[in-house]
């Protein structure tokens, strides 16, 4: 019976290295994409944060875009760390929008390229934050939300609506983050 404690133990071992590597590389493709973006962010920059080889990194995840993927999503029926997800988004589109985003938010209504990439991004994150609220009517609360940022997006960056152009980052991020907030909480219904 020794023997067989003996024989597991490397199997254990090596699988609760793998899985602290692969939450020190899903950690560190958070920070760099929420600091750099996708675009500027390499499979090396986040290998160095993590501590890794990159071919670890690519071992784990596959690609980067794969990697992207695992890092955007929020866990499970976590409404805290939604709303402090959708107040890290806020602070991003308060700021000026990369040309990228320009480009595509001002064309989503004219070119039906733009218009499904739009979609599909939006879509996958009114899933991504449904499943990290939960409860009733999660897939609606999230699309309000979603379409909520979609909206301060074009108000201050396009039409530049005075009170939303004029407010600065700090305040338009906390305002909307309260409005945002109760617009995540579940509803009752008495």
């Amino acid at each position: 019976m020794r023997n067989d404690t003996v024989a597991s133990t490397p199997t254990t071992t090596r699988a609760a290295r793998r899985a602290a590597s692969q939450a020190r590389i899903l950690d560190a493709a958070r920070e760099e994409f929420g600091r750099r973006g996708f675009e500027a962010t390499t499979v090396r920059d986040i290998a160095h944060r993590a501590g890794v080889d990159p071919s670890l990194v690519l071992q784990h995840y596959g690609s980067k875009s794969a990697l992207f993927t695992a890092a955007i999503q929020l866990p499970a029926g976590e409404p805290q760390e939604a709303a402090d997800h959708l107040a890290d988004v806020l602070n991003v589109r308060a700021a000026a929008l990369p040309p990228e985003m320009r480009a595509l938010v001002r064309s989503m209504l004219t070119v039906p390229e733009a218009s499904e990439a739009v979609r599909r991004h939006l879509d996958e994150r009114i899933g991504n934050l449904a499943a990290g609220i939960g409860g009733p009517d999660a897939e609606l609360r999230a699309a309000i939300a979603v379409s909520s940022i979609l909206g301060l997006t074009v108000a201050r960056h396009f039409l530049q609506l005075r009170d939303v152009s004029s407010a600065s980052d700090d305040d338009l991020v906390r305002v909307a983050t309260q409005a945002l907030t109760a617009a995540l909480q579940p509803q009752r219904s008495d």
